[in-house]
């Protein structure tokens, strides 16, 4: 069985997916809409323990602190995603990394000479449970606002959340009303 619940989020509704156990999902509106998701074939997850504490974590992360406890979390992905997304995890809140730093930590982890951005760009925007695994944190070498989601102008208001100057980041043009 799956389950869905609607957080209410001064970035707008976020909608949270369990399995009835873990967390599986977390996506804001933003990328509601643009997936055009039937949202009626998911019972109602209000009453679970994982949509209680995760409604729990988000109070206090958008009250602008940093969250003590992550819920259990259940997010679908190859192992190579999975390596990513743990990493993600590693980040602490308020700092960033970049595509490079990911690439170079995975080549290690996987006694590879190099690995490609790229490809931790791919698996960075798979990750099913955005916001608690934190790729928002992630940008690109040069300082670049890169991909995200929920759209560029969340990932630089959740950047500045949690006390990062993104004055000196670099919004593409394109981007700049989104």
């Amino acid at each position: 069985m799956d389950y869905t619940s609607v957080y209410t989020s001064p970035m707008g509704n976020i909608r949270l997916f369990s399995d009835g156990r873990s967390l599986t999902g977390l996506h804001t509106e933003f990328w509601c809409k643009r997936q055009n998701k039937e949202f009626s074939v998911f019972e109602n997850g209000d009453e679970l323990d994982v949509i209680k504490q995760t409604k729990r974590w988000l109070e206090i992360y958008f009250a602008g602190k940093k969250p003590d406890f992550v819920p259990l979390l259940a997010p679908a992905g190859s192992p190579f995603r999975q390596m990513v997304w743990n990493i993600l995890l590693s980040i602490p809140y308020g700092k960033v990394m970049t595509y490079g730093e990911i690439a170079k930590l995975m080549a290690l982890r996987l006694n590879k000479e190099k690995m490609s951005a790229q490809a931790v760009g791919g698996a960075v925007g798979a990750n099913p449970i955005g916001i608690i695994i934190p790729c928002h944190r992630v940008i690109g070498t040069n300082g670049n606002l890169t991909g995200y989601a929920g759209g560029l102008c969340a990932k630089r208001a959740l950047l500045e959340l949690e006390g990062i100057d993104t004055s000196k980041l670099i919004m593409p043009k394109s981007s700049r009303f989104l």
